[in-house]
């Protein structure tokens, strides 16, 4: 999945309209997936079960190394241009909503179903709704 979405980002760079949009729908049809080619992402970026579920909003930067669990929204909020940003190494767990202008830093872990509306700083874990940060435990 993520050589389709590799060769669409890159024909859309190049100026080439139609066919990023076929192979768009067609990840779109085939993955339940919501990836557009205007999307930044870095290299090792993995999308657990061929990114199910999964929509990034079309201004969303993604780093390197990160893990997408499968059904987790990227995305912006009414009202504001920003979207997120994602570092590297950051883990996303299965369902993780990170909505508007948010910073996830790198190595953090989102935990599932966590709705992150605020900046996550670096190596931190977080869980919830709002989320939160969490101590791990023995600590």
């Amino acid at each position: 999945m993520i050589q389709i979405f590799r060769l669409y980002s890159c024909l859309f760079r190049m100026g080439v309209p139609l066919l990023p949009r076929c192979l768009y729908l067609l990840n779109r049809i085939l993955f339940a997936v919501v990836l557009p080619p205007s999307v930044k992402v870095g290299k090792g970026v993995t999308f657990a079960y061929q990114g199910l579920g999964v929509v990034v909003h079309e201004r969303a930067v993604l780093g390197s190394n990160i893990y997408v669990g499968a059904q987790v929204v990227i995305g912006g909020r009414a009202g504001r241009h920003e979207v997120p940003v994602i570092h590297d190494g950051v883990f996303l767990g299965v369902g993780a909503k990170i909505l508007g202008p948010v910073v996830i830093g790198a190595g953090a872990v989102v935990a599932a179903g966590a709705v992150v509306l605020s900046d996550v700083a670096p190596g931190s874990r977080v869980a919830g709704v709002p989320a939160k940060p969490i101590r791990a435990s023995g600590k």
